[in-house]
């Protein structure tokens, strides 16, 4: 928990009730990513801001004995072709540690622009890391984000 937090890390019931809450005000979409009926990991979409912003943020894990088949990238595209077509958001944002080759590498492949590095962004760890911060507006792919990993 960082540095004169007041919010004890719950358990995986309490983020659960919190992630459906977020959704149901329409803050947040969480989606499970699954692999032979099974869940291996998952996409969320946070921070969704309306107005004259419209625009949101991405974080995604997949489990190990899945990482490296190209799951995270569709995953992460899917969700982006939603967000625009179907939700009318127009940026999206994803954030990567810095050491965090495998993830660097999805929005690599996915065509995101480097925004820039914001020091301090996340507690993760027991410290403040820094973190590499990326976006894709609507405009960047008007034949879906899917299309751009065939």
């Amino acid at each position: 928990m960082p540095p004169g937090g007041t919010t004890p890390v719950g358990s995986y019931r309490t983020m659960i009730g919190s992630m459906r809450r977020r959704a149901r005000r329409g803050q947040a979409m969480p989606f499970a990513i699954t692999w032979d009926d099974e869940m291996v990991g998952q996409v969320s979409v946070n921070g969704i801001t309306w107005g004259s912003a419209r625009w949101a943020s991405i974080g995604y894990w997949i489990t190990s004995a899945h990482a490296g088949r190209g799951i995270t990238p569709t995953a992460v595209a899917l969700v982006c072709d939603h967000l625009f077509s179907s939700v009318g958001l127009h940026r999206i944002e994803i954030s990567v540690r810095p050491e965090n080759v495998a993830s660097l590498r999805v929005v690599e492949k996915l065509g995101f622009d480097e925004v820039g590095l914001a020091r301090g962004y996340l507690h993760i760890a027991g410290d403040w890391r820094d973190h590499r911060v990326f976006q894709l507006r609507a405009e960047q792919a008007p034949g879906g984000v899917r299309a751009r990993l065939d």
